[in-house]
């Protein structure tokens, strides 16, 4: 590899060494994933493209690079993991770039290692101002309700406080370097995803066996039905795509609105 290429499984913990450096990240290549990436004063980056979805959310960081004049990319959810950049760097494919990448030689169907290359060519931009974000945890007490349901932007957001609550989140539902315990930080009631377009292995859903075997409900909703990165959008327009078996068995389904499977397990005894 070139000097000054840094992999990090997701985009919210990043090393410092990602500072000036070109980062590849296991992270969806959605608003979100992009801000945290500019905050941590990357050159350049690549990101997965979480099977690109609805209104083309699991690559919108491309187009806010690109206003900001920097560099980025993401892998085709069918050829390399999501949360894993080691994958993506072993046998990752470029699916999307930017102006700035394309004028590196970057371009769709290229070698992931091959595109890492070219970016390492580019030079720092002094980026004037970030985006700001918004609101990323939201919480909301159904009346009647047994449990409350906590709205977040990123997995990173859920804290141990909301333990046996409903946890809906925009992040994608993989597992995060492969771990199990990163699957979900604290022990909800229930939890929901993106599935990232699924992709290859199935990656897009590795944290929903995970969480089954701690007894928490957990379920996916349809990258083509929701926003990765926007809690808002999964619960809003989601539509269940994937559910674990601890789910069903509470009644949940495929093919569910997000909205309606959420207020059920709220109101579970």
């Amino acid at each position: 590899m070139p000097p000054g290429i840094v992999l990090a499984p997701t985009v919210t913990k990043l090393p410092d060494a990602a500072r000036g450096a070109v980062l590849l990240t296991g992270s969806h290549g959605g608003r979100y994933a992009g801000r945290c990436a500019l905050l941590g004063g990357v050159r350049a980056a690549v990101f997965h493209d979480a099977g690109i979805g609805r209104d083309a959310a699991g690559i919108g960081a491309l187009a806010m690079f690109e206003a900001l004049g920097v560099p980025a990319a993401g892998v085709s959810h069918a050829s390399a993991r999501i949360g894993d950049a080691a994958d993506m760097l072993a046998r990752g494919r470029i699916s999307a770039a930017n102006r700035q990448a394309v004028a590196l030689c970057v371009a769709p169907g290229q070698d992931c290692r091959d595109a890492l290359a070219c970016l390492a060519r580019c030079e720092v931009v002094a980026v004037a101002a970030i985006p700001a974000a918004a609101e990323a945890r939201t919480e909301i007490a159904l009346p009647g309700a047994a449990r409350r349901i906590v709205l977040v932007d990123s997995a990173s957001l859920v804290k141990e406080a909301d333990a046996g609550a409903v946890v809906v989140t925009a992040s994608h539902g993989g597992l995060v370097g492969g771990d199990p315990a990163m699957a979900l930080r604290t022990e909800a009631f229930a939890g929901l995803f993106n599935d990232a377009g699924i992709g290859i292995e199935r990656a897009g859903l590795g944290r929903l066996a995970a969480l089954d075997a701690r007894g928490i409900a957990a379920a996916t909703v349809a990258a083509a039905s929701a926003r990765i990165g926007e809690a808002w959008s999964t619960f809003e327009d989601g539509v269940i795509s994937a559910v674990n078996a601890t789910a069903a068995a509470r009644g949940t389904a495929v093919g569910t609105r997000a909205r309606d499977a959420v207020e059920a397990w709220a109101r579970a005894g």
